[in-house]
């Protein structure tokens, strides 16, 4: 059920997935978009929609946490660690409504989903 609730929170029309490697794409995505909608929120002063976003966001990280392959080597330890920092700056932000947390958030999502599109070769949409 846990592995349903990221992949429910951002693919919410979509019925099937091509691959693994498309739905953590599709997961990096949705996290970016929720964190700058929370960081919309934040500037606006809309406390509800700042923790909707944020725990949206948090749900993606979760997810994508709970599917790493330690079996894979090192790399997985380190997105491990990656993922959780994420989850805390979240938090972070939340609580301090603090857009520089998210920014950070931000800033690490592109730079994961940039180099997943490399690795896996998957085509941008």
């Amino acid at each position: 059920m846990r592995t349903n609730l990221a992949y429910s929170a951002y693919s919410q029309n979509n019925v099937s997935i091509e691959s693994p490697e498309k739905l953590i794409k599709m997961l990096y995505e949705g996290a970016l978009k929720f964190t700058a909608q929370a960081k919309r929120a934040i500037e606006l002063n809309d406390v509800e929609k700042k923790v909707y976003w944020i725990n949206r966001t948090t749900a993606i990280f979760s997810e994508l946490l709970n599917s790493l392959n330690y079996d894979g080597g090192e790399i997985a330890h380190y997105l491990s660690g990656l993922y959780t920092y994420q989850i805390k700056l979240l938090s972070e932000a939340n609580m301090k409504n603090d857009t520089k947390k998210l920014d950070e958030v931000l800033n690490v999502t592109k730079v994961l989903l940039q180099t997943w599109n490399e690795e896996t070769k998957v085509e941008l949409d």
